[in-house]
């Protein structure tokens, strides 16, 4: 039975290294499965991240936006739509230099958004008061998408418009809270309302989209 095999293996290979597509053959397993066991076998190294930016609240003029377009020493990109600025940094592969929405960046994107046009826009400040109900319906929706997806920084003034001191509107909203939670806690709730705010009506539930 030895001889038997031995001489199988032996027949294997003169059948192998007598026909040199046989040769060729074997190389490229032999490479496919060293390239494959050293893959499982190589570390893999994070890339590295981004530093995240300062947070930023607050509003903004037209010139004042068009600062923040990706270029800045920051590369913060900030883009405005429906009279709200948004922070669409993490998106620059979409709005930063070279991407197919760049024209966006620092600007008022309604516009474009509304008339699926990126090249369309306004100097200076859109009232967008001759778009038509359609038109505006689709910049509601962009803002909304933009809202979900982005962080919200503050409003695109209208000239002359102050802007809002978000300093105070934190303080106060704060305070607020504080008063909610004192009288809350004045009013000890019965068994019957836990029970009702435990299971909502199907009513109220959110419905997903």
């Amino acid at each position: 039975m030895a001889d038997d095999k031995g001489s199988i293996l032996l027949n294997i290979f003169y059948e192998i290294i007598g026909s040199p597509l046989n040769l060729v053959l074997v190389g490229v397993i032999t490479i496919l499965v060293y390239t494959i066991f050293k893959r499982r076998h190589q570390h893999y190294i994070e890339p590295p991240r981004e530093p995240e930016l300062p947070k930023l609240k607050k509003d903004f003029t037209n010139e004042e936006l068009k600062k923040y377009d990706g270029t800045g020493p920051d590369g913060r990109i900030l883009i405005a739509v429906d009279g709200k600025v948004f922070d669409v940094t993490r998106g620059r592969n979409f709005y930063g230099p070279g991407g197919a929405y760049s024209a966006f960046a620092g600007r008022d994107a309604s516009r474009g958004l509304a008339t699926f046009n990126v090249s369309v826009s306004k100097e200076g400040y859109d009232d967008l008061s001759d778009l038509d109900p359609r038109q505006m319906e689709e910049v509601r929706e962009w803002a909304i998408q933009f809202h979900e997806k982005y962080i919200y920084v503050g409003k695109l003034l209208k000239p002359g418009e102050a802007p809002t001191n978000y300093s105070d509107e934190e303080e106060e909203k704060e305070s607020n809270l504080e008063k909610a939670g004192g009288q809350a806690g004045d009013t000890k709730p019965s068994s019957t309302d836990t029970k009702q705010e435990a299971t909502p009506d199907a009513a109220d539930k959110p419905k997903a989209e």
